[in-house]
């Protein structure tokens, strides 16, 4: 996540100040911040955390860590900075913290203030903002805050209890800044929860320190007897003591900057973008009203299956029989399960392949009959075979043109199915067989003579197969047929087009077809406009041939019950608010 995480006191003498803080950084590490020369590489610290290995390197110190006056430098000024490093987090020569995400080969990178000037300003009006004007009620909780020059923060104030401050305690913030508002506030609540588990922990340890000190010397008895100084809070000559001594943690800037550095990688880790390609398509709703349907069919089989189950307990137990099978039983299943596999080789396995098995011609009329919405009949022996074809033609419909019986040992009615598959002793009725709307494709076993050279580099290739493709009403070599399938066919007989690619073609073409069912159906179904509209209407899109109407008209079938049911209610509501006024 590019963002800084900062940790913000109030110094009674100096104003808001930044303690703490751990950036990002997806480049190489700066040789010689502010400047400077680089004075060594020597790791001294190394440990894991959370998948993050954090080092500490000794490095020159640079203008922004507080150790030069010059006034070119982005940091305070030394003379002000509390004796007491109470505005201080690293001691001088200290060379901050460092830790590398392997993953991502990202360095996040904590020291007092930022050595970028940009950075550092941002970082030091956040700080400011955060305790003087933008506080919350109480003083003491999260708040949103910023604008698109200074980027957007998120900060959250606390107080942490000091036996030695004016009211026995002192006013910190942890702040958040990014540029993204819309990722920030979307983050609000996981960053809440986090911040608030550090701030816990420090007051935690303030309030143990704070009770022993007032046990071994109270120091409001201490205050009541003395004289009344203006300046009270600078008996000591010290404007605040360090956080280091008022949780009496030594370690705790290591602590906090494994927080933070954690805290930046989580928090980048949870949001992620998705690439949003508009409104779901058809065959996505028809998708997800075909899963309704069938989660209401499998509730409702759910309470039937419970009072026939005594009628279902023998054929669990013959199953038990069968697996308590000798060792020549396991042997023919094994040969049998190698045969399954062996002729599933045997497949199709896209529409170019079967164009190459099938022949250009007879291709064609197949294809013809599956985009006009025709009856497709497989014979075949073979029931993976004739699934496999089954998989590859529908490619070419909407899901919601497709229904498909795989595999039959009797005829079904073209209204139950568009895709039938049957054994090949199963009678078919003549006038099916005569029929211009149906067409059949009988797969036998291949004569010697009728063997054709492998096309294929597949050791199982489906030359052993012969393919005979008959229809009552045969398309014509000459016909024009629809325009999708000139450009389905185009497109199989690129050879510079891979599989894939002919595949991403097919979603755009049956998408752009879709389009054009969509208006003509609110032009003919929902306005009811006259014949005459309705083929100008067919000029303009390009789909005015008889082939292209029946296309269209067979794919309107496909539309989903969203679209339909939306459509009319979104026309038809204007005319009833009409009939209401």
């Amino acid at each position: 996540m590019n963002a800084i995480v900062a940790l913000c006191h109030f110094c009674e003498l100096h104003g808001p100040r930044t303690l703490f803080c751990t950036e990002v950084l997806h480049s190489p590490l700066p040789q010689g911040a502010g400047g400077g020369d680089i004075s060594g590489q020597n790791e001294q610290v190394e440990e894991e955390e959370g998948g993050i290995q954090m080092s500490s390197r000794i490095r020159s110190h640079s203008p922004a860590e507080g150790a030069s006056a010059d006034s070119s430098s982005p940091g305070p000024k030394k003379s002000d900075m509390c004796e007491a490093s109470g505005c201080r987090s690293l001691a001088g020569g200290h060379p901050g913290y460092v830790s590398h995400d392997k993953e991502t080969s990202i360095k996040y990178v904590s020291h007092q203030h930022p050595n970028h000037p940009q950075l550092f300003s941002i970082v030091r009006q956040a700080c400011v903002r955060s305790l003087s004007c933008e506080v919350c009620p109480g003083r003491e909780g999260p708040i949103f805050f910023g604008d698109e020059q200074h980027g957007f923060v998120f900060s959250h104030t606390f107080f942490i209890k000091d036996s030695l401050a004016r009211g026995f305690q002192r006013w910190y913030s942890i702040i958040t800044i990014m540029m993204d508002r819309i990722y920030l506030i979307n983050s609000w609540p996981f960053l809440l929860g986090k911040i608030r588990g550090i701030i816990d922990e420090l007051q935690g340890k303030a309030l143990k320190v704070f009770e022993a000190e007032q046990f071994g010397c109270p120091q409001r008895a201490q205050r009541m007897n003395t004289a009344f100084t203006p300046f009270l809070h600078q008996r000591n000559g010290n404007a605040a003591r360090s956080l280091t001594s008022l949780t009496n943690d030594e370690n705790l800037w290591a602590c906090l900057h494994t927080s933070f550095a954690w805290l930046l990688k989580a928090c980048g880790s949870r949001l992620t973008e998705k690439l949003l390609e508009g409104a779901p398509t058809e065959d996505t709703l028809v998708q997800m009203e075909k899963l309704a349907d069938l989660k209401e069919e499998s509730e409702g089989w759910d309470g039937s299956e419970e009072e026939e189950k005594p009628s279902s307990q023998p054929d669990v137990v013959e199953g038990q029989e069968l697996s308590k099978s000798s060792p020549e039983t396991s042997l023919m299943a094994d040969c049998s399960s190698w045969n399954v596999a062996h002729r599933r080789l045997s497949v199709f396995r896209s529409l170019r392949h079967m164009r190459q098995v099938l022949g250009a011609s007879a291709f064609r009329m197949l294809a013809w009959h599956v985009l006009m919405g025709n009856q497709v009949i497989w014979k075949a022996q073979d029931m993976d075979l004739v699934q496999s074809a089954f998989d590859v033609l529908r490619t070419m419909l909407p899901i919601g043109c497709v229904r498909i019986i795989p595999y039959s040992d009797q005829y079904e009615e073209a209204y139950r199915c568009n895709f039938l598959g049957l054994s090949p002793h199963v009678q078919i009725p003549p006038h099916i067989l005569s029929s211009e709307f149906a067409v059949l494709v009988e797969v036998r076993a291949a004569t010697r003579s009728s063997l054709y050279p492998t096309l294929f580099d597949d050791e199982q290739s489906l030359n052993k197969y012969e393919f005979l493709v008959t229809s009552g009403s045969p398309v014509a070599a000459d016909r024009v047929g629809p325009t999708i399938l000139n450009k389905i066919e185009a497109a199989l007989t690129n050879q510079n087009l891979s599989v894939d690619v002919v595949d991403q073609c097919l979603v755009c073409l049956k998408e752009e077809w879709m389009n054009k069912v969509k208006v003509l159906f609110k032009f003919t179904k929902v306005d009811s406009r006259p014949k005459e509209d309705t083929q100008k209407l067919l000029s303009i899109l390009g789909a005015a041939e008889e082939d292209n109407v029946k296309l269209l008209k067979f794919w309107m079938t496909g539309l989903s019950k969203t679209y339909k049911s939306h459509l009319m209610s979104t026309v038809r509501s204007p005319t009833s608010s009409e009939s209401r006024n």
